[in-house]
């Protein structure tokens, strides 16, 4: 993997301003201007490709106590939207592929998502628990449209009648709210739309192929519309940079039908930490400083915090600080808990016939 030298161009319309090397590989290929300026360059558009992921499960398990959730399903390893900060960037480095640009250009699909869960929920002995949708990268990324693996998705879990939350920073979740009003109207389904900031410009680069702030406005006012609980999460809080929009962000979403909230914020696990920092020199360098000397003071003096109860919400006055801003708006506005999800509904999926049925 080619690491990006200071001052050359990132491709377009991408969040990653390069490609950090692959921590697994023992060679790395560095690029060497050879008296040309051929690094300076401006650099073509970086082409998304599409690979199959042959898995043979499809439930992802944990035992994380800051985590409200015990399993979940990503139908897709990469995520096209970009964004900078994404948590998941460092499992590309398990295909052999780099974090960087590769992680949002190089993606994955398993096309036997939806038969893998019927097999999972019709295994004897499951018990069911609220599954989450896009809890690692976004079950409904520009790819969906024409994959539809998420809504496959949907399909089992309203038949077996199993709890789903789902997160996301897409509009596209709206092409399902034919399957979602009907699991809300059993309490099968929640979702929560993704927001970091309201400024256009800076979502853009935070996440150059995610939905614009407005647009995912729109898309909490037409699922609370149609019956679906919907709430907000300001995921990330990037502090010294978007935590400022806090406040708005709240009354917005509230205005437009959310009714539950909850915040994360920035974490920088693996590489995406030397992924955010160049990101940061390359668009907001007069802020550089001041954002990562506040995350380090939240982060007990490093980049990034993974110990439980710390990595979603940071320590010491800072955090104290966003803490309290949250629940102050979250009761200005009169935001409550999600609702919780029915499991006692649940009927396995079931078994093809026999083929002496038909006699």
């Amino acid at each position: 993997m080619k690491n990006r030298p200071p001052g050359a161009p990132s491709k377009q319309r991408r969040g990653a301003t390069f490609n950090p090397a692959n921590r697994y590989n023992e060679t790395e290929a560095v690029p060497v201007d050879d008296g040309w300026g051929s690094l300076a360059e401006p650099s073509e558009p970086l082409l998304t490709s599409l690979g199959v992921d042959a898995s043979r499960s499809i439930l992802s398990r944990n035992d994380s106590p800051d985590i409200a959730f015990d399993r979940s399903i990503n139908p897709y390893r990469g995520c096209e939207h970009g964004c900078i900060y994404c948590y998941a960037r460092p499992s590309h480095a398990w295909l052999g592929l780099s974090p960087g640009l590769d992680f949002e250009s190089r993606l994955f699909y398993k096309p036997d998502a939806a038969k893998l869960l019927r097999r999972e929920l019709g295994r004897r002995g499951y018990t069911p628990s609220p599954l989450a949708l896009g809890a690692n990268t976004d079950a409904y990324q520009p790819v969906e449209r024409r994959l539809g693996l998420t809504r496959a998705i949907l399909g089992v879990l309203a038949e077996t009648r199993h709890p789903a939350t789902i997160i996301t920073k897409s509009a596209l979740v709206e092409r399902d709210q034919d399957l979602l009003t009907d699991m809300a109207e059993e309490r099968l389904a929640t979702v929560h739309i993704s927001l970091t900031t309201l400024d256009a410009g800076l979502a853009r680069s935070l996440g150059p192929r995610a939905a614009a702030p407005a647009r995912r406005l729109r898309t909490i006012a037409a699922l609370a519309n149609s019956g679906i609980p919907v709430g907000v999460m300001l995921a990330p809080v990037i502090p010294g940079l978007a935590d400022s929009d806090m406040e708005r962000i709240l009354a917005a979403a509230r205005d437009a039908g959310a009714t539950f909230a909850g915040y994360t914020l920035l974490r920088l696990p693996g590489e995406v930490s030397v992924l955010f920092r160049d990101w940061l020199s390359h668009h907001h360098p007069e802020k550089a400083a001041r954002v990562m000397g506040i995350l380090r003071d939240i982060r007990n003096g490093e980049d990034n915090d993974a110990r439980f109860g710390r990595r979603m919400v940071g320590r010491g006055p800072f955090a104290e600080m966003l803490g309290h801003r949250f629940a102050l708006a979250c009761k200005r506005h009169g935001y409550g808990p999600p609702p919780e999800l029915a499991c006692d509904r649940f009927r396995p999926p079931t078994a093809p016939r026999a083929q002496m049925d038909l006699f």
